[in-house]
């Protein structure tokens, strides 16, 4: 069992909930549906390609100040 991120974002009338982790996508009608069906796909895809722990993916954010043009 393993702690993972998901990104979650609407487009159109659906929710896309992506791993980045892994890299599994998923979507539903409502952000929860979309996180339950990430949860399901990202636990298939590792029974099938486990991860190894050293190989991991750390995530953090970043700020981009706009550039505003004269």
């Amino acid at each position: 069992m393993g702690t993972f991120t998901a990104v979650v974002y609407r487009e159109e009338e659906m929710y896309v909930a992506q791993c980045p982790e892994v890299g599994t996508v998923s979507q539903g009608k409502t952000p929860e549906e979309a996180v339950d069906n990430l949860k399901e796909a990202t636990e298939l895809y590792l029974e099938e390609f486990p991860l190894e722990e050293k190989k991991r993916p750390f995530i953090t954010t970043f700020e981009v100040v706009p550039v505003v043009k004269a």
